[in-house]
């Protein structure tokens, strides 16, 4: 699996959408911290909302293949700067997260995350589930078992090893 940094601010989901792609069950939890999951990286909202620790944030999208920005549908703006993405030489994707809030408006995020530079925008809902499989799908790499094609390879076989994901 590609390593992805998710990266955006205080609310936007990173933690949230970390627990969904790891199929965990979906609590708050502040992040503190930078934090290494096996092919996900969280990173606190205050990183990217505060010069200095920003600086941070650059540092760390060397550590992973793949830059996730993240903007949820709910925000009324957009701490992304337009053509930020060119800052860091990996591949950078939007992610618009909370798409099922009924006072959030995902068109608009995508817009911000299109003027930020993001080529591919994912739409994501953590708590129903909607987009993380598309995600999972996009990091996945030859070899790979994504959790839904291990059942369909266990039921198949028994022979062949089963790569965890994360």
């Amino acid at each position: 699996m590609r390593k992805i940094v998710l990266m955006g601010r205080s609310g936007a989901g990173k933690t949230t959408l970390t627990q969904a792609l790891k199929g965990e069950r979906i609590i708050y939890q502040k992040t503190q911290y930078i934090n290494f999951q096996g092919a996900l990286i969280d990173t606190p909202g205050e990183y990217a909302e505060t010069k200095r620790l920003g600086y941070a944030l650059a540092l760390y999208a060397y550590e992973a293949d793949v830059v996730g920005l993240l903007c949820s549908a709910t925000e009324p703006f957009s701490l992304f700067p337009p053509n930020v993405t060119c800052m860091v030489n990996r591949e950078v994707v939007g992610i618009v997260t909370k798409t099922d809030d009924p006072n959030g408006n995902p068109s608009r995020a995508a817009n911000w995350l299109k003027l930020a530079g993001c080529k591919k925008i994912f739409f994501v809902s953590s708590y129903s589930g909607d987009g993380v499989a598309e995600i999972l799908q996009y990091l996945k790499e030859p070899g790979d078992v994504l959790p839904w094609e291990k059942k369909i390879k266990q039921n198949t076989t028994k022979t062949h090893k089963i790569t965890k994901v994360f």
